[in-house]
This record gives C-alpha cells, sequence and structure tokens, in this order.
C-alpha cells in the first residue's frame, strides 16, 4: 500500500546555499621593493619639476621688479619734463631754470633731505602700506633705512647693503678729460635733452653688499667700458643677477628689459653721458 501523498507536509531538512568555492585569485599587498620603486619614481619626478617651479616663482618676482623699475622709469620721465616735472626741491632755486641733478631726482623718490615727509623722524624705513617701495626689488630682502636732513651725496643709507637699485652713474658724473688729456669725474645736471636718448640705460638691479664691500654707495653704478680713469676696473659696477640668473634694466625712454649679458646687448647706450 502507498503512501499518499500529502501537500500539507513539508520537508523539514533546511538546504542552505553551497559556500563559494575558492577562485584561485587573491588580492596582493604592495611588496617593499614596489613601494621603494614607487617612491623612487616620485623622487625623480620631484627632481625635475622643481627647476621648474622655481624659475616659475623667480619670473613672477622678477616681473614685480619690472613694475618697480617702469614706475620709476615713468617718474623721471615727469621729473625731466619741461611742462609736466613737479617739486624739483632745492633745483628751482639753485640752477637755471629747466635744469635738476640726478640725486634731487632719487632724493623726491625716496623722500629724503629737502623732500622729507616724516618731520618727527630722524630714521624712516622705507616701505609702502602694503610692506613695497616702488624703489625696491622683491627678490631683495631686509629693510631700508634712511635718514634725515641727508642728501643722496652724503650717503643717507643706514642698510646701504638692502639697496635694490642703482642709477646711471655718468649721469651724475661724467667723465671727461681735462687739458691734460687726464680723465676726470665732471659733476653734470640734466634737462629734458636727455630725454631724447630712450635706449639710454637709468637704472638697474644692483647687488647693495657687492657695493659696501668696495666702499662705494649703491644709489649710483656704471660698468667700465673703455673708462681709463674714475670708471676703470669695474669700480662702479655691482649688477644683481638675481631673477634667474638676469638683471632688470629700466630706461630712459620708459621701458624695462632683462639680460644676462647686460653689456653686449644690442643698442643698449651704456656710454652715453651728457655734456656738462
Amino acid at each position: 500500500m502507498h503512501a499518499e501523498h500529502n501537500p500539507g507536509r513539508y520537508n523539514c531538512a533546511v538546504r542552505y546555499p553551497a559556500p563559494p568555492r575558492p577562485s584561485g585569485r587573491r588580492r596582493r599587498a604592495f611588496t617593499l621593493i614596489e613601494l621603494l620603486v614607487t617612491i623612487s619614481i616620485i623622487a625623480v619626478l620631484l627632481a625635475l619639476l622643481t627647476p621648474t617651479i622655481r624659475y616659475t616663482i623667480g619670473a613672477a618676482r622678477g616681473f614685480g621688479c619690472q613694475m618697480n623699475l617702469r614706475t620709476d622709469a615713468f617718474e623721471f620721465q615727469l621729473f625731466a619734463d619741461d611742462q609736466l616735472h613737479g617739486d624739483r626741491g632745492d633745483d628751482d632755486t639753485e640752477l637755471s631754470p629747466n635744469r635738476f641733478r640726478m640725486d634731487t631726482f632719487q632724493e623726491s623718490l625716496y623722500r629724503i633731505d629737502e623732500f622729507w615727509d616724516y618731520p618727527a623722524q630722524p630714521t624712516v624705513t622705507i616701505l609702502d602700506s602694503a610692506g613695497a617701495s616702488p624703489m625696491r626689488c622683491t627678490e631683495v630682502r631686509g629693510e631700508v633705512v634712511v635718514q634725515r636732513n641727508t642728501p643722496c651725496a652724503a650717503g643717507p643709507f643706514n642698510t646701504p647693503q638692502t639697496v635694490s637699485f642703482g642709477f646711471n652713474s655718468r649721469f651724475n658724473r661724467a667723465e671727461i678729460p681735462d687739458h691734460a688729456g687726464r680723465p676726470r669725474a665732471v659733476p653734470v645736471t640734466l634737462t629734458s635733452e636727455l630725454l631724447l636718448h630712450g635706449d639710454a640705460p637709468l637704472l638697474w638691479d644692483v647687488d647693495g653688499q657687492a657695493a659696501f664691500d668696495k666702499g662705494v654707495q649703491p644709489i649710483y653704478s656704471a660698468p667700465s667700458l673703455d673708462s681709463r680713469g674714475p670708471y676703470a676696473n669695474d669700480r662702479l659696477w655691482f649688477p644683481g643677477h638675481r631673477h634667474n640668473g638676469r638683471i632688470n634694466v629700466g630706461f630712459v625712454g620708459g621701458h624695462v628689459l632683462t639680460s644676462k649679458d647686460p653689456l653686449n646687448e644690442p643698442g643698449w647706450q651704456w656710454g652715453y653721458q651728457p655734456i656738462p
């Protein structure tokens, strides 16, 4: 006799799904050798990129320096113009009309001597409200401290090592032979005629520490060229090659150029000097 089929009866045996079979593939951790290789690759990439990053940062700072030089050159154009110039300090009374000294122009930029703007202070740090100054190169660190009642000719800087820009010394003293043919440094005064020589360097990056070591003021500089007298032996030549090996030069014409070898740049009129 067969057992009756009972549809309401359930099998009490529970069937669980079979565990997954190992696939034979396991996740691998980095080995020490692989980690060292990765670190080495990163180090090589950083070594390759670091000079580029430094060059880019230096170029950006160099641009800030160029902007300051351009500002100073523009101010000179106004100062030298017979109609547009403003206060020329003592030159208005001590010189003939429409003449001025390069010393006076520098004093107007630094606001020293007769342009002193800080009557109660014996010394002043030359910075503006943003911690900058048009007479500062962005690569130069340290403060520039100037003294009250001290003209450029007397050395107004307590910190000459941190001076950024030097003006063309041949615009202050021209090298002229005397009656015996001996070269002498002759003081000159300037007129608006200088503006016709737009390719003559006006001011540029100088190394204030190098000037200090030579025992000269860094506010004036000039290459020797073929000098046999005051400018011989590069006594006043101390360029500051601080922009990726280059110096920035501002010209009488208001433009600014940069060079690794400024004395050999075609068209740069290093030898021009006003006739006393």
